[in-house]
């Protein structure tokens, strides 16, 4: 069992899954398979491994890291960007009626377990389905307010009786009352699936101001930085960035995107945003070191003042700390773990290479 075993369901459960090719659990774990080496979705079609020669992760980066292969008839890495379908069910009927209550018992009449739905939840989002839904409910009502609606119309249309009890909330979510955040920058956030794992986005008017993978450590002191230092309230919700974004990963994964053209919005100090300007320079599949960067920028001591800004990058993949390594050509760290970073350098150096072979 992997170090996130925690987030899992019971073993039985997923040897149950696995045997029945339940389609139910796709995204919510990986069946790796020690005797094959090869890791596969819940439901793949493949002949089944007895259950002693299996062990399970939560995302398809940890069965790469253990030094598994994807599967080719159920292609996990594609999988891995599908939430299962009784999840888009459900996020389409709290589209169609934003105003419902959604108890456990309302999820076990629409055949859902809630115990799972948590799980899913936590393991995707960040939090539970309730805490998504109290969240997504006070974005609208942050929206109504930026459109000139008033407090206590935005209380009672997003279901608060009292207007206490939505103040309260309300500060609790977003770090400041509604009358302040009448003023302040709305910071748009939604989960995007990825083949190394789930990622959170956050864009404002301005551009993309965050994408991390959501098990990165440093997450959550990020985003209260966020809330606190520069004044933003965090919602759930879309705006163009973030659907660009989300199309662009797609096709950087895929090996078909080099250059993203998504705007940037980078809050921080004048020498991290020098930093952080010279990382967006290093050419797709190359990579570079930290005094390297601290030449370029004219202060070759500095090399650790770099090591430290290259850490606080908020936007990873798009500003490519990923590429940079040691100066003995080792990894060094990295935000989001040393396995994501190696599978990043491989996939543009393939895809760096079969444009090379397609020039010839």
């Amino acid at each position: 069992m992997n170090l996130h075993s925690t987030l899992l369901p019971p073993h039985a459960e997923m040897v149950r899954a696995m045997l029945d090719r339940d389609t139910a659990y796709e995204g919510v774990f990986f069946t790796a398979v020690k005797t094959t080496g090869i890791f596969c979705r819940p439901s793949c079609t493949a002949r089944k491994p007895k259950p002693e020669n299996v062990e399970f992760f939560a995302h398809a980066d940890e069965c790469l890291s253990a030094g598994y292969r994807a599967c080719l008839r159920c292609k996990p890495l594609d999988a891995a960007a599908i939430a299962p379908d009784w999840v888009h069910a459900l996020l389409k009927s709290v589209d169609a009626g934003p105003e419902q209550r959604w108890t456990d018992a309302h999820l076990l009449a629409e055949g859902i377990e809630p115990l799972k739905l948590r799980r899913w939840f936590k393991q995707h989002f960040g939090m539970t389905f309730h805490a998504w839904l109290r969240t997504r409910r006070l974005g609208m009502a942050l929206g109504g307010i930026k459109q000139g609606d008033s407090i206590d119309s935005a209380a009672f249309d997003c279901g608060y009786e009292s207007l206490s009890g939505f103040r309260d909330a309300f500060k609790k979510s977003f770090h400041t009352t509604p009358g302040r955040a009448a003023n302040s920058e709305p910071l748009l956030f939604t989960r995007l699936t990825t083949p190394l794992g789930p990622m959170i986005a956050m864009a404002e008017r301005r551009g993309l101001v965050l994408l991390e993978f959501l098990d990165r450590p440093a997450l959550t002191r990020e985003v209260e930085e966020l809330q606190n230092r520069y004044g933003y309230a965090v919602a759930p919700g879309h705006n163009l960035h973030l659907q660009q974004i989300e199309q662009e990963l797609a096709q950087y994964f895929s090996g078909q995107l080099k250059q993203f053209k998504v705007a940037l919005h980078l809050p921080g100090s004048e020498f991290a945003r020098q930093v952080w300007a010279e990382l967006a320079t290093i050419p797709y599949g190359q990579t570079t070191t930290y005094g390297t960067i601290a030449a370029r920028l004219g202060k070759p001591g500095a090399r650790r003042a770099v090591g430290l800004a290259n850490g606080q990058n908020r936007l990873s993949i798009v500003v490519p700390c990923h590429r940079v390594i040691g100066a003995d050509g080792s990894l060094t760290g990295y935000g989001g773990g040393q396995p994501r970073k190696a599978f990043l350098l491989r996939l543009e150096s393939a895809a760096r290479q079969i444009t090379r072979q397609l020039a010839f």
